[in-house]
């Protein structure tokens, strides 16, 4: 659980061990995708390669597995970035430019409402962790550098076979 969030927010595992559906689109892809470039890991959606091939044939606990990585990956990348101060601000900051804002995870909702939204960040409920880092695109790279980190170190971990 979030030490920022309020009582009573679930993590995005909690939410989609409880089978809530909405949390998701039908796919994570975001269009740019570099596995066709050779990246085991991708740039866009930080889905591992054999995820993307295999997508389609998915049943739906399979595609809840990988999308539980993918939020709790983004949400300890929007951690180490940000902190949420003010849920309930960020939610109605929210609430006009995200869809399914009332069960998205509060780091995943910072990352659109910095995405979407011009506000101040404290307007936003939302604190950057280093000072200097303090405007949307250097939050958002830097947010976007450490989630494609931790995918590819979950890949190797997972995955790599010592030769």
């Amino acid at each position: 659980m979030l030490e920022d969030a309020k009582a009573g927010e679930r993590s995005p595992a909690a939410a989609a061990a409880a089978g809530n559906g909405a949390l998701h689109r039908r796919t994570p892809c975001v269009g740019v995708c570099s596995t066709t470039y050779g990246d085991l890991v991708c740039r866009g959606c930080k889905r591992f390669a054999h995820e993307i091939v295999g997508w389609n044939g998915y049943q739906e606990p399979q595609r809840q597995l990988v999308w539980v990585r993918l939020e709790d990956l983004l949400a300890q990348s929007v951690r180490a970035h940000l902190r949420v101060a003010d849920v309930s601000l960020l939610r109605r900051a929210a609430a006009d430019d995200v869809q399914d804002a009332a069960v998205r995870s509060p780091e995943a909702l910072a990352v659109e409402v910095l995405r979407a939204r011009h506000d101040a960040l404290d307007a936003c409920g939302l604190v950057p962790r280093d000072a200097d880092a303090a405007d949307r695109r250097t939050l958002l790279a830097a947010i976007d550098r450490e989630f494609y980190a931790r995918s590819r170190a979950h890949y190797e971990a997972s995955f790599k076979t010592l030769t």
